[in-house]
């Protein structure tokens, strides 16, 4: 596996690179101190599997180059590693393509679960984040968690929410479970409905709040 580091602390970059190690056997790690190292490196391995990108770079806002990557290289997967932990810079985050937001301040047990479960396809979303959005999702009666029945969410919904949860378009979703594109928008409505939530984004967050264990499609 082919992982571009784009830090431009040494020692953070040294810390992922053993973070890493441990996951992966034989990994190729490349680094790059700045947004204009880090594209140059990004333009010579267009295989790259994921890269690892601090917001807070010298020479350009992080969050230009994630757009940028995002729409240039659309299957690298981008994990954003942060000082800042807030809500809002980590929905901007994940609404700009990111496939999780692992904040520095995190022990490093965290970092590795965390970069574990990107790697087996998922998304994480510091704690911060999720409790925040906890507040929104209805409790039933007697403190049980909330399940999908409980929000009136059906099975082909729960189809549609496993697919947006891997990052699928509605078109891409459409063409999975067979079924018009239109019927996939009024399932995505009613899934935003249900959670309480404006966006796809913010779904995401939800999701990782109620604890549901999602099955792969």
């Amino acid at each position: 596996m082919k992982i571009l580091l784009v830090d431009d602390h040494a020692l953070i970059r040294e810390a992922l690179r053993g973070v890493l190690k441990e996951l992966i056997d034989d990994p190729i790690i490349l680094e790059g101190s700045d947004c204009r190292q880090a594209m140059r490196l990004i333009e010579a391995h267009p295989d790259l599997h994921l890269i690892l990108l601090d917001l807070n770079l010298p020479d350009r806002d992080g969050f230009a180059m994630l757009a940028d990557v995002r729409k240039r290289y659309a299957t690298i997967s981008l994990v954003v590693l942060s000082a800042s932990r807030d809500r809002e810079t980590v929905i901007r985050a994940l609404d700009l393509g990111a496939l999780g937001f692992i904040p520095k301040s995190a022990p490093r047990d965290v970092m590795v679960n965390a970069l574990r479960l990107v790697f087996a396809g998922g998304i994480y979303i510091p704690s911060e984040a999720l409790a925040s959005a906890a507040s929104k999702a209805q409790q039933p009666a007697a403190g049980r968690p909330v399940s999908p029945a409980d929000l009136g969410l059906t099975e082909r919904q729960m189809d549609v929410l496993a697919l947006m949860m891997q990052g699928k378009s509605n078109k891409a979703i459409s063409r999975i479970l067979d079924v018009a594109e239109p019927t996939v928008k009024h399932h995505v409505t009613a899934i935003l409905k249900a959670l309480r939530v404006a966006n796809r984004t913010e779904a995401v967050i939800a999701l990782g709040s109620l604890g549901w264990k999602i099955p792969e499609r």
